[in-house]
């Protein structure tokens, strides 16, 4: 059954925003950044160097599980960038959509905190990567997450992904 939304889940700085673009102008589809699902109260936390608690971030993952289910309903398929880093989280994204996949971003921590603090204008500050890697659950057991490796170039990465999605018949 071919999905109607895939999550492209990581830490911050993992590429969840380029691997999403390159990937959603690549299939045809949309893309949105889940950080625009946020409240500016998580914003104005995690600017200030404060990881977010689970009650920070439950209306802003249920507000990305019901943008799923509009592109769902609509029958226009989306990519949604989104950490998801417990699956408890992962979870309130599945609810009613056993049409959606995770493409899971990883790779070294010293990796992926470089990325970060090169990155600007983010308000994600680059002393918060420790904090969502101990957070990080990694969604090794669950069947709808496709793993990959950050160190490729993006083009690589991208072509992996739509590579495994077709092979599990993801993709129409």
């Amino acid at each position: 059954m071919p999905v109607a939304a895939i999550v492209v889940m990581g830490v911050s700085g993992c590429g969840k925003s380029t691997i999403g673009t390159s990937l959603a102008e690549r299939l045809g589809w949309t893309f949105e950044d889940g950080d625009a699902f946020h409240p500016e109260s998580n914003v104005a936390k995690m600017s200030a160097g404060k990881p977010l608690t689970d009650e920070d971030r439950w209306p802003w993952l249920r507000a990305i599980a019901a943008r799923i289910g509009q592109a769902r309903s609509a029958g226009a398929p989306v990519i949604i960038g989104c950490s998801a880093l417990k699956r408890a989280y992962r979870e309130v994204l599945r609810d009613g959509h056993a049409d959606l996949r995770f493409l899971h971003l990883t790779g070294a921590p010293e990796l992926i905190m470089a990325r970060q603090a090169a990155r600007t204008g983010h308000f994600m500050p680059a002393s918060l990567i420790a904090s969502q890697f101990a957070t990080l659950e990694p969604p090794d057991t669950e069947a709808d997450v496709i793993d990959l490796d950050v160190d490729p170039e993006p083009p690589a990465i991208v072509a992996k992904a739509v590579a495994a999605l077709r092979r599990r018949g993801d993709l129409a």
